[in-house]
């Protein structure tokens, strides 16, 4: 099959839109018509080189997509031709010692992995240049194409009755901001939220917030423009932490008495980290880590601050088990407003504008751009 895709061939140049061949699905494999894909930071900081493991070229980048299956490979049973679909990042086999676990969402196989760059399969890609030169796979996705060949525990089947342009947000974004609110920090009524870097993550993880009852959200970002569409989704306070002259955490605690209860770092910087950390409450507080880290520096921490009682961990893909419950969440939410999913779509252009698309997230002017194929 031929068929158009935006093609990286080096560390922060101008997408090239190639015909390629894409190969059929292998066993286990799904092969996608992607109709809509969207950009954040995790491609960004891919396409700018920012961590050695993901200097491979060329490639396809992309991970945020909705679409319908074109065809699928050999013992692929929950998915067939004209199925709607999410892709995801973070995925899910189903068999494995972790996927049958409880308490994580991770996969033996199938977690996201910036430096695999080829099918598991065997060893090989599905992408080809015309004259058969191979270009590499992105995070188990690679979604900046017409067509897309993924592992099938990185495609979760929806309800045909939900809008593709708009669930794509749950194939990353809400998800990972929303679902750190709800499975990994857990937050209760009544809670006190700081939320570091108004991303798109960060605003979803206010609307988690706001959806969980939580008393007071603060928001944390350089931008001023991140304020009104922080309230929006229902952030309650707003901090630009150039405007202050003491240090920021002190700044929180002040408002809380004593500190947040919960505080989630969507920024990837360390410094911002150790701000988070300490704005929660001695005792209780709970730092949900979400940003992504290129730097080598180590966490910013002393051993004994833990002995204060707050505590910090990570979250992928908001804790959700994608194949497993994603559907459900799909579900839930389809027909009723509180995702709010509009409010995260704030450009709109076809697919071949994806330099532009890129350029309004570099300079800050996009949350997500929808691209459409």
């Amino acid at each position: 099959m031929t068929c158009e895709a935006a093609v990286a061939w080096g560390p922060g140049q101008p997408f090239s839109m190639e015909q390629i061949r894409v190969q059929p699905p292998q066993k286990l494999e799904v092969r996608i018509k992607i109709l809509f894909t969207t950009i954040c930071h995790t491609d960004l900081c891919a396409w700018e080189g920012q961590n050695e493991s993901q200097r491979v070229y060329p490639r396809i980048f992309g991970h945020e997509a909705s679409g319908v299956v074109e065809s699928v490979g050999e013992s692929v049973e929950d998915m067939e031709e004209g199925d709607h679909v999410l892709t995801i990042f973070h995925g899910e086999c189903g068999e494995c010692t972790y996927c049958k676990s409880k308490t994580t969402n991770l996969c033996t196989k199938f977690r996201v992995d910036p430096s695999q760059s080829v099918m598991r399969n065997d060893g090989k890609t599905r992408f080809l240049t015309q004259d058969g030169k191979p270009i590499y796979h992105f995070l188990n996705a690679s979604t900046f194409s017409e067509y897309t060949v993924l592992d099938s525990a990185c495609v979760v089947k929806i309800n045909p009755k939900a809008s593709l342009n708009r669930m794509i947000l749950l194939s990353c974004c809400i998800s990972t901001g929303f679902g750190s609110v709800i499975n990994v920090a857990n937050i209760h009524q009544g809670s006190t939220v700081a939320v570091f870097g108004l991303g798109a993550v960060g605003l979803a993880v206010i609307l988690g917030a706001k959806t969980r009852g939580a008393s007071k959200i603060i928001g944390i970002d350089i931008n001023d423009d991140k304020c009104t569409k922080g309230q929006t989704l229902g952030m309650t306070n707003f901090i630009n932490p150039r405007d202050l002259k003491t240090p920021l955490h002190e700044k929180i605690r002040d408002m809380t008495e004593g500190g947040v209860d919960f505080s989630f770092e969507c920024c990837g910087n360390l410094d911002v980290l150790r701000e988070a950390f300490l704005s929660t409450h001695d005792g209780w507080g709970k730092t949900v880590l979400l940003g992504i880290h290129p730097t080598p520096r180590m966490l910013p921490l002393h051993p004994m601050e833990l002995f204060e009682g707050r505590t910090i961990t990570g979250s992928v893909f908001g804790g959700f088990k994608g194949k497993t419950q994603l559907p459900r969440f799909v579900d839930h939410y389809m027909h009723t407003d509180e995702l709010k999913l509009d409010e995260f779509i704030t450009h709109e252009l076809p697919f071949n504008k994806i330099d532009q698309a890129f350029e309004l997230l570099i300079h800050g002017k996009s949350l997500r751009c929808l691209l459409h194929l």
